[in-house]
């Protein structure tokens, strides 16, 4: 028999979720599980899988919040059964390294997008490297983010980014409210790229970097590579997987 842990978001809805299937599915400890269920909206999707990568165990996630794009739906009843047919996608997350004002350094995973947004009144001025090479001179915006496929429909298409499909080896690099060039659509970029944002005149204009909603304060670059070493597991039911989400978004 699978063995089911369960998390739940602090959210009233996914606490009582939490209870009820306490009681029907006897879970053990996320240690001994050989399939993690996470219940919540997408904030604690992205927790959980970064809480648990180190144990290699896939996370099935059910809504319990508001947007869900990376959870199935809520049903008490049939769990295992959905957690036997279920498909199983894997993601590789993007590693940020960031120099802080203060001279520290930071370094984080981020499974939807790592951003670089201005932290004071003025717009941030950046420069934009790839793989070496000097891309943009100087890009003046409110910010730049650098989107994976599963994150593509997060911010990045609030931002207006483009939707990537899963399996794509692409990145999207998008600005935010770019004033100079003024219409500059972003970027697509390899898989294997390797992008560098050095901050202009940090201290007039300030910007921090956010590596799924993990930040860093004041920072003068930040680098941002894909990391094929970390691999996460998620389970979405049949029919129901991110290539056709993907794709639907784009219909609607």
């Amino acid at each position: 028999m699978v063995k089911i842990a369960i998390a739940a978001s602090e959210a009233q809805a996914a606490q009582r979720a939490f209870e009820r299937l306490q009681l029907r599915y006897t879970p053990v400890a996320a240690e001994e599980a050989d399939v993690i269920v996470a219940l919540g909206g997408d904030g604690f999707m992205l927790q959980t899988l970064h809480a648990t990568m180190h144990l290699d165990v896939p996370v099935y996630g059910m809504n319990c919040g508001t947007v869900g794009f990376l959870m199935n739906e809520f049903h008490e009843e049939g769990l295992r059964d959905r957690l036997s047919e279920a498909v199983e996608e894997v993601i590789n997350p993007l590693r940020m390294r960031a120099l802080g004002a203060d001279g520290e350094m930071h370094h984080a995973l981020a499974i939807n997008e790592v951003s670089m947004l201005r932290a004071g009144p003025q717009a941030a001025k950046l420069r934009v490297s790839v793989d070496g090479k000097i891309r943009m001179e100087e890009l003046v915006c409110d910010g730049v983010l650098l989107s994976t496929p599963a994150g593509s429909t997060a911010y990045n298409y609030s931002a207006r980014g483009p939707i990537l499909p899963i399996g794509s080896d692409v990145l999207a690099l998008t600005a935010m409210a770019a004033f100079r060039p003024r219409r500059w659509r972003g970027a697509l970029l390899p898989k294997s790229a390797t992008v560098r944002i050095d901050i202009l005149e940090p201290e007039k204009r300030p910007v921090m970097a956010d590596a799924d909603s993990r930040s860093a304060g004041n920072v003068l670059w930040v680098e941002i590579a894909s990391e094929p070493s970390v691999n996460h597991r998620i389970l979405f039911d049949p029919g129901h997987g991110l290539e056709e989400r993907l794709l639907r978004e784009q219909f609607t």
